[in-house]
């Protein structure tokens, strides 16, 4: 009986912790750049959204917050955003642990592959400025993705232009890292850098090339069947990161496809969660203040 009523009031704190919410505009007085969308946002099935022009910063704040702060990219082939499963769904899983978690809605390409970018490094930006008032420290902020919100993530952890822009750590769900036809994924390559891009902006947005000792430490997951987005993607970008020193953990579980997110139905949801919860505890790593 004890543990009957134990589950309903621990999901209700979970859901009461993480509704301590705010939603703040990216770029308030206009962004620098434009990805050409216009018009109003497309509400698709699933909690997907596509046409996004406004981007924003939603952060969910715990009630006894231990200084770190998540944000999270989801993901959608560069041609939408799976804000469900990939993004607002794990809100309370983070601020039960008293992590600070902010849903990263970002502008598509739409042939201009620098949007996407620019939005992540001012979502850290947004991060670091309030950091204060949100109970954060600006050095223990990190960047988390999804598939192409997964290139996103590792885009700004290899390519962020600043010590202001780079995030302290990043965790990847099954992401695309390589533009390398036969390793990457088909539509997020069209969308973000076009049919027939040049080398260089090949060379630029494959980040298992951009790796370098001052990227940030790594939590890698996939599953060993993901036929979506090949497995090398991660093997890859994990290797290039041991190969610069860089800390970095890959788990790889034997099935479950591409897209789970925090979805009930993968059958190793208990053992990422578990794995992911004690590198957050106890695997990572910050320089003293």
């Amino acid at each position: 009986m004890k543990k009957i009523l134990f589950l309903p009031l621990l999901f209700i704190t979970m859901m009461l912790s993480a509704q301590d919410s705010v939603e703040l505009p990216l770029w308030p007085d206009g962004a620098p750049n434009t990805n050409g969308l216009t018009g109003e946002q497309e509400e698709l099935e699933g909690g997907r959204v596509a046409n996004v022009a406004c981007p924003t910063l939603t952060v969910y704040r715990p009630a006894k917050p231990n200084g770190m702060a998540v944000i999270m990219c989801p993901g959608g082939g560069y041609a939408l955003l799976a804000m469900g499963h990939e993004g607002h769904d794990m809100a309370a899983w983070f601020t039960t642990q008293g992590i600070t978690y902010a849903v990263l809605k970002y502008r598509m390409p739409n042939g201009h592959n620098e949007v996407p970018l620019s939005d992540a490094e001012q979502a850290i930006r947004l991060m670091r400025k309030y950091a204060k008032e949100w109970n954060v420290n600006p050095r223990r902020i990190g960047i988390m993705g999804a598939s192409a919100g997964g290139h996103l993530a590792a885009s700004l952890a290899t390519l962020c232009g600043s010590d202001a822009t780079r995030p302290d750590f990043q965790i990847l769900f099954y992401p695309v890292i390589s533009m390398q036809k036969g390793v990457t994924h088909g539509g997020s390559r069209k969308n973000l850098i076009g049919e027939t891009p040049s080398a260089e902006l090949e060379q630029k947005y494959s980040l298992e090339r951009q790796v370098s000792s001052r990227t940030p430490q790594a939590f890698l997951m996939l599953s060993a069947d993901d036929t979506t987005v090949p497995p090398v993607n991660s093997i890859n970008y994990f290797l290039a990161l041991r190969g610069q020193n860089v800390p970095a953990t890959l788990h790889v579980y034997p099935t479950g496809g591409h897209g789970w997110g925090f979805r009930d139905s993968f059958t190793y949801k208990r053992q990422w969660t578990g794995e992911l919860e004690k590198w957050l505890r106890e695997g990572l790593s910050f320089p003293e203040q």
